[in-house]
């Protein structure tokens, strides 16, 4: 028999029972609908269908929800004098009405991926409704969530799977087409011939004259040194092709006798036809009003949970502060938020030629509209800038819904996250506000990590560096988003807010860190920061980048977390390697062995360095650190300890009781990795 279970193709179903001129979503196809795993039920929740599809939308220029969409206005309107727009989604909800929780949890793609189900139901395996594996150990099924996905981003690249937003061009008033200036930067590590204009593989936009004097490439040794403009006859337009003949190519560069390792090149160039990027900041507004206020929606839910990783993180925040949590009709859309791994950032996300893959960090991605100001949900106040605002200062009071920022020490490095709860010039801690809590999981990377760190990436012996820190932190995302749940739900609170303070002295500028002197491990002496940044002067009122590159003012104080003896850090969310540690967990790790900026931090990648297994280890590596088995004379006794930490976790909400197991058989495995190794 098979183990799928086909109920319809290609079916239409329910256009709204309102005029298109009071309408967002204006119909869904259904091209799939068929149950998982054969009909396996979840709990009480029984049995889980998958839906895959088309949604419709329509936006009114005209209403106030949508005053804040960069360039709606020039986009070309239907009989209506609505903006259309279309995506494809996936839909995974309880078969039998009776048994859906009535609670819908709206991932926001991460560059047309699907993030939800291996960060909190351990899926290895693509979505496929009749592999186990990708369903994990069914978290979310066993909790009643209606997982919906849908595409918001409209330079996601073509794939199996991938989740698009199909956007409109914006033009002149006459039809005449926009011309505007667009950037693109690399820093290769070897020596290419071929820049791609696009970010990670992404479309992008084309260039409109290959020689127009706005097109300039240029070439710096390091972030802070000045531009060398590389003259125009040592560079075009062009790739190679299948036999390796250069040929004129409107995305890509190709620059003779190639790049210098490790050098950050930049092109500014003149494109046309800009699309209408902030239409994604609606479809994903509008997906939630239609499941939560459509009589008729394919997947019917009473409230809504957005949930953002890294990208989409910063996507939200950025939903936020432009007051996209509320609807056309004025009702609220996502009652809960979770960002994970947003750092302090928003993006490129709603400007004219905006780019929504560009993030920013510490050696990549320079000087993109990600780090600005401001940070903090509440108002605060920029000196330099002579400026006041907040996060939420667009949104509704009654809208603003129950979130959740966490990050990890990364973001910290790597990301600015400090900026997130303190003032402009780093002096004071700011408080979130009741509806809100912040997270800083401490001494973590930017996403979880495999154990053991492989041997290929080991980087130093006696002691063992490696790079990648694998701690397993993917335990208290789901913890936190089951409190999230509940807060939504129930109104039960989650666990209080636990970040680095000012006040407590657990906040520090990098050069009060107090690291241990580990042999042969350097500490980074540079942090990701953001800046004042001047785009041109009708990016703040109109959305519109005039100045490319942009012009740079002081910067932002980044601060991190103050460590401990060992080096791991001391404030935040303590996981089970930190409140029992065998090693020092480091959110960042160096480029060593790169061309150039070696002392710089790699993107997203922490590192590891065990303890001492021994103290004759100790004494023969000069490690002031103490060894694993003076903490802990046994294995028992470690085992002992770990367990009473997974416990207080599991009290505290940062652990499921589900996960305890989990926790205590990586524990074991610590040990006899740094035991045993």
């Amino acid at each position: 028999m098979s183990h799928l279970r086909t109920w319809g193709l290609v079916v239409l179903i329910g256009i709204f029972a309102v005029s298109v001129a009071d309408a967002d979503v204006l119909r869904v196809e259904v091209d799939r609908r068929v149950e998982v795993l054969g009909g396996q039920a979840f709990g009480a929740h029984g049995a889980y269908e998958l839906i895959e599809g088309r949604i419709y939308f329509a936006f009114d220029p005209a209403n106030p929800a949508n005053d804040r969409i960069v360039d709606l206005d020039l986009a070309p309107r239907d009989s209506a004098g609505r903006v259309r727009a279309w995506a494809n989604f996936t839909v995974l909800q309880p078969v039998d009405p009776d048994k859906r929780r009535g609670l819908g949890l709206v991932e926001v793609s991460n560059r047309g991926g699907k993030f939800t189900l291996p960060y909190f139901n351990y899926a290895t395996a693509a979505l496929d409704p009749s592999n186990p594996k990708a369903f994990g150990d069914g978290l979310l099924m066993e909790k009643g969530l209606t997982a919906i996905w849908v595409g918001w981003q409209w330079d996601v690249p073509r794939g199996e799977g991938n989740l698009r937003l199909r956007v409109p061009t914006a033009r002149q008033p006459d039809g005449a087409p926009i011309f505007g200036r667009v950037r693109s930067d690399w820093v290769p590590d070897d020596t290419t011939a071929v820049l791609p204009l696009g970010h990670r593989n992404h479309y992008t936009y084309r260039a409109a004259d290959f020689d127009h004097p706005d097109n300039v490439l240029t070439v710096r040794p390091d972030r802070g040194a000045e531009r060398r403009v590389i003259p125009r006859d040592q560079w075009s337009f062009a790739r190679r092709d299948s036999t390796g003949t250069r040929v004129p190519d409107s995305t890509h560069i190709y620059l003779q006798g190639g790049t210098e390792p490790g050098k950050i090149y930049e092109a500014v160039y003149r494109a046309k036809n800009p699309r209408v990027v902030g239409l994604g900041l609606a479809a994903i507004r509008d997906v939630i009003s239609y499941a939560k206020y459509d009589p008729e929606a394919v997947f019917p839910v009473d409230k809504g949970l957005a949930v953002g990783v890294s990208q989409t993180g910063r996507f939200l925040r950025h939903f936020l502060y432009q007051g996209f949590n509320t609807d056309e009709a004025g009702r609220q859309a996502y009652d809960g938020v979770l960002a994970i791994t947003a750092g302090a950032g928003r993006g490129s996300f709603n400007h004219r030629f905006g780019q929504p893959s560009r993030d920013a960090h510490r050696f990549s991605a320079f000087e993109y509209p990600t780090d600005i100001f401001p940070f903090t949900s509440r108002v605060s106040f920029d000196s330099l800038q002579w400026r006041s605002d907040g996060l939420l200062a667009r949104q509704r009071p009654a809208h603003r819904p129950k979130t959740m920022y966490v990050n990890t020490g990364y973001e910290y490095w790597g990301r600015a996250a400090s900026l997130l709860h303190t003032t402009p010039d780093g002096e004071e801690d700011v408080a979130p506000p009741d509806n809100e809590r912040i997270y800083h999981i401490a001494s973590a990377q930017h996403f979880p990590w495999r154990f053991p760190p492989p041997k290929e990436n080991q980087l130093t012996e006696a002691p063992d560096l490696y790079r990648g820190n694998p701690m397993d932190h993917s335990v208290v995302y789901r913890a936190l988003l089951v409190r999230l749940a509940e807060w939504v739900d129930t109104g039960a609170a989650p666990p209080p807010s636990r970040y680095p303070r000012r006040a407590t002295e657990t906040l520090v500028s990098i050069d009060e860190l107090d690291f241990p002197d580990i042999p042969k491990v350097a500490v980074p002496d540079v942090i990701h920061e953001a800046y004042r940044t001047d785009y041109g002067p009708r990016f703040r009122t109109d959305g519109v980048v005039t100045r490319q590159p942009p012009r740079l003012g002081p910067t932002y104080p980044s601060l991190v977390s103050q460590v401990d003896s060992l080096g791991n850090e001391q404030a935040g969310l303590q996981t089970l390697e930190t409140r029992v540690p065998l090693a020092t967990y480091m959110p960042w790790n160096l480029r060593r062995g790169a061309a150039r900026n070696a002392d710089e931090i790699t993107n997203f990648y922490g590192s590891v360095v065990p303890l001492p297994a021994t103290p004759a280890e100790k004494r023969e590596t000069g490690d002031p650190r103490p060894a694993a088995t003076t903490l802990y004379p046994s294995r028992d006794a470690y085992m002992w300890e770990a367990r009473a930490a997974a416990d207080a976790m599991v009290e505290a909400g940062t652990l499921l009781p589900a996960d305890r197991d989990r926790v205590l058989r990586r524990a074991g495995n610590i040990w006899d990795w740094v035991v045993d190794r």
